[in-house]
């Protein structure tokens, strides 16, 4: 016999189950296309060099402009152990794992030291080193005679959630001697809301700032960044509009969105759009006095969908249309001059079909981006076994170790220093404002 709590919790669960059959199951009819879209897609998926591992499976293709650099990553991508990690037990039901990463409980969250940059119009950003995890012995440092340790800069999604999965990078990343820094935009995060202007969804002004202070702190060591989700839309116009003056050695996005605009006006799943939405909210509502004299803050809260808010929040003059002229985050693709590898699942729910979401030519005719395309994924999963472990995560530090590689022996070839070399001589710093940093 059950108690009434037994009872209680019994039907919740069952709730829940219902919940969660009818969700996925509306989700698959919604699907456009049917079958025949399906099987479109999946010939596209056949694009592209597959990523060999030593025994000989494939689990992953290569899609990138023939190149030296190219042939170096499939070579060191295939030797990588991330590539050989078994596969999520459902790798048909992308929206389960979705739902299990909203689900899932924290990992402990390592330790972090803020420090908050005053950028040029009087607004705040915020930069969260990684220091270890708490009650743990702190980061790696290398040793003072050795090359300083690369700086990898973490860029959370467009609404500043900082996922667990993010973290779990940087706490990888200083197991292996970076110093990991998280970039939050103004008002995210616990960021001070100073001026009543939030950074719209491609507006790289806020991120530039941030690299020029973090060049400045570390001018010797080389500068990577790695975004997930619909913060790769900010990396991505950064890369563009800075053209080589990026001082990045190299980059990398995780289930990125290449076309924001189209992005927004699809139907969004409602596992991901709704807590997003609720986050957004949340962290408005703490500035709606201090946003009420540039936005209708009753419009803001009362938006039903993230294309509602961004268009309270940044259309109320310019309108939509002018808005993602200034904001699409490959407007200024042609103009990137570093590296760039996106890890992308053919099974997103998040960004959409491949057909209509993966910008294939850019990949065949830029010497300098890289698409690393799996079938099965998820948006932001990309599981293998073992507790909290993402094969895209030790794919794109392998992909950071290779290009670090690749560039040492060229110039070892040629004789010729190259751009942003792991371990070469300090370039100058950039000029930068010391006081308009400081700590809380």
């Amino acid at each position: 016999m059950l108690s009434p709590e037994g009872l209680v919790a019994a039907v919740a669960a069952l709730t829940f189950l219902g919940l969660l059959a009818w969700h996925l199951l509306v989700a698959r009819l919604e699907v456009p296309g049917g079958l025949e879209e399906d099987e479109e897609e999946e010939e596209e998926e056949e694009e592209g060099t597959p990523i060999l591992t030593e025994d000989g499976v494939g689990c992953c293709r290569l899609l990138c402009k023939p190149s030296a650099l190219a042939q170096h990553l499939e070579r060191s991508l295939g030797r990588s152990a991330a590539l050989r990690g078994g596969p999520w037990p459902w790798p048909r039901w992308p929206r389960l794992r979705l739902l299990q990463q909203l689900l899932q409980p924290p990992d402990p969250a390592p330790a972090l030291v803020r420090e908050h940059l005053q950028v040029p119009d009087g607004g705040l950003v915020a930069l969260d080193w990684l220091v270890g995890p708490r009650g743990g012995a702190g980061s790696r440092r290398r040793g003072s005679g050795g090359p300083p340790s690369p700086v990898l800069l973490l860029i959370p999604n467009a609404a500043g959630k900082v996922p667990g999965g993010l973290l779990q990078l940087g706490r990888r990343a200083l197991e292996l001697g970076y110093e990991p820094v998280v970039f939050n935009r103004r008002g995210h995060n616990g960021c001070p809301l100073a001026t009543p202007k939030l950074q719209p969804f491609g507006d790289p002004g806020d991120l530039r700032e941030a690299v020029a202070y973090v060049r400045c702190r570390h001018p010797g060591a080389p500068l990577l960044a790695v975004s997930e989700g619909s913060g790769s839309g900010l990396l991505l116009a950064y890369l563009g509009e800075s053209g080589s003056s990026s001082r990045l050695a190299a980059a990398a996005c995780i289930s990125p969105i290449f076309r924001a605009r189209d992005w927004f006006e699809a139907s969004l799943p409602r596992l991901y759009e709704w807590p997003l939405l609720l986050h957004l909210k949340r962290g408005l509502s703490r500035y709606a006095g201090a946003l009420a004299e540039a936005v209708d803050v009753a419009k803001l809260l009362g938006s039903r969908s993230l294309r509602e808010l961004e268009e309270a929040l940044f259309c109320g003059t310019t309108g939509w249309e002018t808005y993602w002229e200034r904001n699409e985050p490959l407007r200024d693709a042609d103009e990137v001059a570093v590296p760039v590898l996106c890890v992308c699942s053919a099974d997103d729910p998040v960004r959409g079909p491949p057909a209509r979401t993966l910008p294939r030519e850019l990949f065949r005719s830029s010497p300098y981006f890289f698409l690393l395309l799996t079938p099965r994924g998820g948006h932001c999963g990309f599981p293998q076994r073992g507790p909290g472990r993402c094969w895209a995560h030790e794919a794109v530090l392998e992909y950071f170790r290779a290009i670090g590689e690749f560039l040492r022996a060229e110039e070892r070839r040629t004789g010729v220093p190259q751009p942003r070399r792991w371990g070469g001589p300090v370039p100058e710093p950039p000029a930068f404002t010391w006081q308009r940093s400081y700590t809380r």
